[in-house]
């Protein structure tokens, strides 16, 4: 039990730290990385407390974020404005 209990505190501990990071990036590529990394902790919060489905949901779902969020920073050509 103790070991899951560590496992819960360290998952949040990552998700606070990737929290933190992205409050501090100031490249919208690096805050992607930080967004995940907070992502992360976060899910594997999530299935150690038994919360499956909600995992798979958010598991499934930060790809689809990432994807729009690569599509909004990318460079606009030079002849547009």
């Amino acid at each position: 039990m103790i070991e899951l209990e560590l496992f819960a505190f360290l998952s949040a501990l990552l998700a606070l730290i990737g929290g933190i990071a992205t409050l501090f990036a100031k490249n919208a590529f690096d805050k992607l990385i930080t967004l995940a990394i907070l992502a992360a902790g976060a899910v594997i919060c999530m299935v150690s407390r038994d919360c499956l489905d909600v995992a798979i949901v958010v598991a499934l779902m930060m790809p689809i974020g990432t994807i729009f969020i690569l599509l909004l920073c990318r460079k606009k050509p030079e002849g547009l404005q």
